[in-house]
């Protein structure tokens, strides 16, 4: 991956705004309805230019295809492999159930989009023995006018326990049993991205989010020992990939409640440092963990991995100052001890499911070029 080895360079966690016909054609599909396959590809080969184009001109150096062809960043898999039907019974996380006013606001917000808390769930053995709509987005993503212009190109892809905490289990009947089955299938789809020469980002906000979901009945330990088994089964998925390859992305959610039942990042690190990933990314904008960066004074990056910090928040419309942007990134650099380690990046994505959206689009690119921004002045200050 590449390094800020002369400046510090700016990426973004993956999912962009979707165009109103796209969006509204992902959501059908994802309902069950007959829609134009003709034309859902191209509206995502617009959309995929189109995002292509604004990353560009917000001066992105690592940037994507903003996840345009896929109705959600860990519901996609439901399509691509056989094995998922019917509908989730996710719970409600803890912060959210304890402010009703504020799921019902959620729910509202979220009226029309993509199934979230009742996505597919697994209801036979899960397989993937189709690469072809990976494929597609690979090639889809390559052939973009301005995609070559990137410093370096990623493209993300669901962890095993991601998956497993929202499309739930109905045919496994152990948690273990699943997140191992979709590790050994979401293999070949982590492979295809690595062989196709782009950044493999994993997104696994499971790490953090979950513990007030999923794990919310357990004891912290309780926690962290599910933690260690998506841990051990990213690193079977991922065996022979190079890891500086592979970025880790995780968070505890791209929603704007309460948090305040999120767990603490110092407890994850250690586990979360034996991934064998080279890159970690997570939030550090949001002022629920802007704090948590002082865990790496007591538990510091291995040596060799570069470290992506949220320094946008995924979730406001307000645009942070460029010079708030230098502050963090800053303050970063300074906390793991070396510049050329550090990529200024997003909290989380801005589309993280086809129809959820807090963030205007017009407010995105204007947020991304505040990251821009906000890097040059950074690199001013860490290279005077």
């Amino acid at each position: 991956m590449k390094r800020s080895e002369q400046r510090i360079l700016t990426t973004h966690t993956g999912s962009l705004p979707r165009p109103p016909a796209l969006r509204d054609l992902l959501v059908r599909q994802d309902r069950g309805e007959a829609i134009d396959a003709a034309a859902l590809a191209r509206e995502a080969e617009a959309a995929v230019g189109h995002v292509v184009a604004r990353q560009l001109e917000a001066g992105i150096d690592v940037g994507n295809d903003g996840e345009q062809p896929r109705v959600g960043f860990s519901t996609y898999p439901a399509r691509r492999m056989r094995g998922f039907g019917g509908a989730s019974k996710r719970r409600l996380s803890r912060d959210i159930a304890e402010h009703p006013d504020y799921a019902l606001r959620l729910s509202r917000q979220r009226a029309g989009a993509a199934r979230i808390n009742d996505a597919p769930q697994a209801v036979a053995e899960v397989a993937y023995t189709d690469l072809g709509e990976a494929t597609a987005e690979c090639e889809l993503f390559r052939r973009a006018a301005g995609a070559e212009k990137f410093a370096e190109a990623f493209m993300t892809a669901a962890s095993p326990g991601v998956i497993a905490t929202i499309m739930l289990d109905a045919y496994y009947g152990s948690h273990e049993r699943y997140v191992k089955a979709l590790a050994r299938e979401m293999r070949k789809e982590y492979a295809l991205i690595v062989g196709r020469g782009f950044v493999l980002q994993l997104d696994c906000p499971d790490l953090a989010m979950e513990r007030a979901r999923f794990f919310q009945d357990e004891p912290l330990d309780g926690f962290l020992r599910g933690v260690a088994l998506h841990i051990d089964a990213i690193n079977e998925a991922i065996a022979g990939l190079p890891a500086d390859r592979i970025r880790l992305h995780l968070c505890w959610g791209n929603y704007d409640g309460p948090h305040t039942h999120d767990v603490s990042l110092e407890p994850l690190l250690p586990i979360v440092y034996r991934a064998q990933v080279g890159a970690l990314s997570l939030p550090l904008a949001s002022p629920r963990h802007q704090h948590e960066l002082r865990a790496f004074r007591r538990h510091p990056l291995p040596d060799g991995m570069l470290f992506v910090p949220g320094v946008i928040d995924s979730t406001t419309n307000v645009v942070e100052h460029p010079e708030v942007v230098a502050d963090r990134i800053v303050a970063a650099a300074e906390a793991i001890g070396d510049r050329t380690r550090v990529l200024a990046g997003v909290d989380c994505g801005f589309g993280t499911f086809a129809g959820s959206q807090l963030v205007e689009e017009s407010v995105v690119w204007t947020k991304l070029r505040a990251l821009r921004e906000g890097a040059d002045l950074a690199t001013r200050r860490l290279w005077k």
